[in-house]
């Protein structure tokens, strides 16, 4: 008999998957979990690996991966806007409706169901409020897993419909080609603005042009990135995914690296500025109050659709006046 889906290396025999474990056993399990984090790749694996252990129990006949079983059906937002859209009826495919519809069909192989709602924060009025209704009447033998980076988004009768559990992010750094290189160029930079611009003309055009650069290749970075996670997560994907769902996958990839990256920005600033704190650098502190704020408010820009690119050249902006007059 094949393994069962593994849980993400940092959370088998935590808490919370324990509690999980031990209710799938008892065949107690809530039928409608939200599984929240900041990402979504954990939480997929997560919501697989829960997936697997109510389709596949042991003795089972039958099995398949969990993303390919008959009876697990997945709803992922789709097109650029990456919505999760109502449908006209139960055969709009990669819609509500026909999830909705999907479940509640007898099994085809398992004893049960399992459903599957990526990002489920990206549902719009109508589908959030049919949603609502399978919440408060779940088809029989079916588990309703909900997957969200962003939980208080939900409708707040959905959130107290379903049993709720945190896993953090897997917290490795990202492994982009020329990232590590950025951040090093970042460091120096500021240090630079540390020393002091003062008046002289090429000085200050050279911390422009040094700024500039990093936007330029901040892009080229977080395009090679989300490039190989496309990659890797493509080929884990079913073969009848439709062009929408690809593409609200691959932006959600984009959405969800460029996130960690400014995460790791301001991971390094408060590096730059430790040895200076400990130094007692009282303007050093002042600065790294005001960049930290800088870069949570223009990093939630990015929850309204800015441009990346522009995101991070208002905070390089906003650096600079920051750090040079400490």
């Amino acid at each position: 008999m094949p393994a069962a889906a593994p849980w993400p290396p940092r959370l088998a025999g935590t808490p919370a998957v324990a509690v999980i474990e031990q209710a799938i056993a008892r065949q107690r399990l809530s039928h409608s979990l939200l599984l929240q984090g900041e990402d979504l790749a954990v939480l997929t694996q997560v919501a697989l690996a829960i997936a697997d252990r109510l389709l596949n129990p042991p003795g089972a006949a039958g099995q398949f991966p969990p993303e390919s079983h008959p009876d697990c059906f997945h709803l992922r937002p789709t097109g650029r806007a990456r919505m999760i859209r109502i449908g006209d009826d139960a055969r709009s495919p990669s819609t509500m409706r026909e999830f909705i519809a999907r479940l509640t069909v007898s099994p085809a192989v398992a004893t049960r169901k399992v459903g599957l709602v990526h990002e489920a924060d990206r549902m719009n009025t109508e589908s959030a409020n049919a949603f609502l209704k399978t919440l408060e009447e779940p088809p029989g033998h079916s588990t309703l897993l909900l997957l969200t980076t962003r939980p208080h988004a939900l409708l707040p009768t959905i959130r107290s419909r379903v049993l709720t559990f945190r896993f953090p992010g897997a917290g490795a750094p990202v492994a982009a080609d020329g990232w590590e290189a950025w951040l090093a160029d970042y460091q120096a930079w500021l240090g630079r603005l540390v020393e002091g611009v003062g008046s002289d003309r090429q000085a200050v055009a050279a911390q422009i042009m040094g700024l500039y650069g990093l936007v330029a290749r901040f892009g080229a970075v977080l395009d090679f990135a989300t490039d190989e996670v496309w990659k890797k997560q493509k080929a884990t994907l079913p073969e009848e995914l439709s062009d929408d769902e690809s593409v609200a996958i691959e932006t959600g990839i984009a959405n969800g690296l460029r996130t960690r990256l400014l995460a790791e920005v301001e991971r390094a600033t408060r590096d730059f500025a430790v040895p200076r704190l400990a130094a007692g650098d009282e303007p050093t502190r002042r600065a790294l109050v005001a960049a930290v704020a800088e870069l949570e408010r223009h990093g939630g820009l990015l929850r309204l659709n800015l441009n990346e690119s522009a995101v991070l050249e208002g905070f390089l902006l906003a650096s600079l006046r920051i750090w040079s007059r400490r």
